[in-house]
């Protein structure tokens, strides 16, 4: 029973995003610990030479290249999740963007693309999957968001506003879809390395501004946040619903 609580065996799991970054190692991360994994992200080619490594590694996975900001290739992806395993018992939203300005500059397409991409698909995404995850019966959604939806960062206006709204849809969904036997949670990393950020952390300023600004003093691996998406995906995790656990080394707790 304890061991059966830290495994994954027989469950199905969804991460969007999963080529790269923090996506990529939740995939990975979740295989491991013994689920089916459905990899997905805009380029075939990636999602091919994603599947085709987590096989090799002896995982079973599938894939299918999908743009979740677009409704006909949501509706794809749901087609291909349902035929190709049948069900769903995991949901991880990773699909996330940025266009860094300040607020007078953005432009009105940059404006909706950061929205669309962040709130809006995610919103579309989670609710087309959900009779999928109610058939589970013992399902699980974690959504990606970011410090930035929980206070002030220098990543722009829009950025922080779709992570901020996706904190309290994880909360409402939580209570909605609770008695569904769907647990809803987020993590909210800070810092990360992965491919969003190389450029910004370019600047040598900046990245001494982030270390300064964090307690334990180095950025977040995607291992680690995938660890945290992982866990809230357990049956350890079972009575854990409604919460936003932020992965930060430190970040949002830190004073003066």
């Amino acid at each position: 029973m304890m061991e059966n609580k830290w495994k994954l065996n027989g469950k199905t799991a969804l991460v969007t995003g999963s080529t790269k970054g923090i996506g990529k190692a939740t995939a990975e991360e979740l295989a491991a610990l013994g689920a089916t994994v459905i990899i997905t992200a805009r380029h075939a080619e990636d999602v091919e030479k994603q599947v085709e490594q987590l096989r090799k590694d002896g995982f079973r996975a599938y894939g299918t290249a999908a743009d979740v900001t677009l409704e006909s290739d949501r509706l794809k992806l749901f087609r291909f999740v349902k035929n190709t395993v049948s069900g769903l018992d995991i949901l991880v939203n990773n699909v996330g963007t940025n266009i860094r300005k300040r607020m007078t500059d953005y432009l009105v397409e940059e404006y909706h693309h950061i929205l669309n991409t962040n709130m809006h698909s995610n919103f579309a995404l989670t609710q087309l999957f959900y009779p999928l995850l109610k058939a589970s019966k013992d399902a699980a959604v974690v959504n990606v968001l970011s410090v930035a939806g929980l206070t002030h960062l220098r990543s722009g206006a829009p950025y922080g506003m779709t992570k901020a709204a996706l904190t309290q849809l994880t909360r409402n969904l939580s209570v909605e879809w609770a008695s569904d036997g769907i647990r809803v949670n987020a993590v909210a990393p800070w810092y990360t390395k992965t491919p969003l950020v190389e450029q910004l952390l370019k600047d040598k300023k900046y990245y001494q501004d982030i270390l300064t600004r964090t307690p334990l003093k180095r950025l977040a691996e995607a291992e680690e946040v995938a660890s945290a998406i992982a866990f809230l995906c357990l049956p350890a995790a079972s009575y854990i619903t409604g919460q936003c656990l932020a992965v930060d080394g430190g970040f949002l707790i830190n004073g003066f």
